[in-house]
């Protein structure tokens, strides 16, 4: 009876304490970044169509060929444009031959009619046909330009430098002028585009930092080690009311092709430094129902459950806005099983109670 009396006395047992590693918040300057997925853009695309009906002749490129801007592409069957160009200039010969006879007329009449031996009603005749050749004169002078406008586009060429898509319509193939198929689509590369979106609260800070200095950009190409620079060109002129994002367009050299439609890039924009923020790594953060919390160290070596208000991640690291001061040790690993006013036991053992940050 004794022995249980004294067992049921027995004071319950304390809690173990909980194993973890610790860190310490930090006063850092830690740089501006915003961070987006993007896609890459070509400067130009043409579809590069006939501009007269025609037999394709000949191509004079190969798929995915780089071009200059002036080259020639593809021929069309020239023969019927020539054709057309002769008649014009045909009609153009006779018609300055009647110009030519209508004018000898005037000028031979015209004295005499001055001393009356041709009637004024015969006099306004000639000066009519006259007229009349020269109008016929310039009609005919504006068929034969139209007419080698014609055989000119019987060679097509690349209206822009850039890289070649695949070629879509094969010698021998008849081709209708700005209809169908085009025979190729050519994308400027050199320089490109890179477009991406920023949530709409940045906007302020965003415009502040572009009227300060130009905006360098960065983009993040998988399987290269190190990032594409370039800088920002465009911001858009509103933000889109369904998403809250405000749309940008980066512009990048692109010497070495390294970029290219359609791809998809990360793209980290710099706007500036936040100087003495408190960060901790990223790790110490737990989010929660309520939003983002946590475990402080109190000076009894247990755990304090307490709410942060994080502004953003940067390369690893949480800058704290609010609910976290400088120097406060905070639990960086071993949370899962840490609960307000847990006993912890530190691993490594800390020093007086903390740890530096990274420790």
């Amino acid at each position: 009876m004794l022995l249980a009396a004294c067992s049921r006395s027995e004071a319950p047992r304390a809690p173990a304490a909980v194993p973890v590693t610790i860190t310490r918040a930090m006063l850092q300057d830690v740089p501006v970044r915003l961070d987006a997925p993007g896609s890459v853009e070509a400067v130009n695309s043409v579809a590069v169509t006939a501009q007269i009906d025609g037999r394709l002749l000949e191509s004079l490129v190969r798929d995915g060929a780089e071009v200059e801007k002036g080259q020639l592409l593809f021929r069309i069957d020239p023969r019927p444009a020539e054709a057309a160009l002769r008649q014009a200039e045909a009609e153009l010969a006779r018609a300055r031959a009647l110009l030519a006879e209508a004018r000898s007329r005037v000028e031979r009449y015209a004295p005499v009619a001055d001393k009356g031996y041709v009637s004024a009603d015969q006099m306004q005749q000639y000066r009519t046909a006259h007229a009349a050749a020269a109008g016929t004169v310039r009609v005919d002078e504006a068929n034969v330009a139209a007419a080698r406008l014609e055989l000119g586009y019987t060679e097509i060429r690349a209206p822009i430098a850039g890289r070649l898509g695949r070629i879509l319509v094969q010698p021998g193939n008849v081709v209708r002028a700005n209809g169908g198929t085009p025979l190729v689509t050519i994308n400027q590369i050199a320089p490109i585009y890179v477009s991406f979106a920023l949530p709409g609260r940045a906007l302020g800070r965003l415009l502040a930092a572009q009227n300060a200095a130009p905006l360098a950009l960065e983009a993040r190409v998988p399987g290269l080690a190190a990032p594409l620079e370039g800088r920002v060109a465009f911001i858009d002129n509103a933000v889109d009311t369904a998403t809250g994002t405000i749309r940008l367009r980066g512009e990048f050299a692109n010497d070495e092709h390294l970029l290219w439609p359609g791809q998809l890039v990360g793209v980290g924009l710099t706007l500036g430094v936040d100087a003495g923020a408190v960060v901790l790594p990223d790790g110490a953060v737990r989010n929660g129902p309520d939003g983002s919390y946590v475990f402080v160290v109190r000076e009894d070596g247990s755990a304090a459950q307490r709410p942060v208000v994080v502004a953003r991640v940067a390369d690893g690291l949480a800058v704290i806005e609010s609910g976290l001061a400088a120097g406060e040790t905070v639990v960086l690993d071993g949370q899962s099983r840490v609960q307000d006013g847990s006993p912890l036991a530190f691993d490594p053992p800390a020093a007086d109670g903390a740890a530096d940050a990274g420790q």
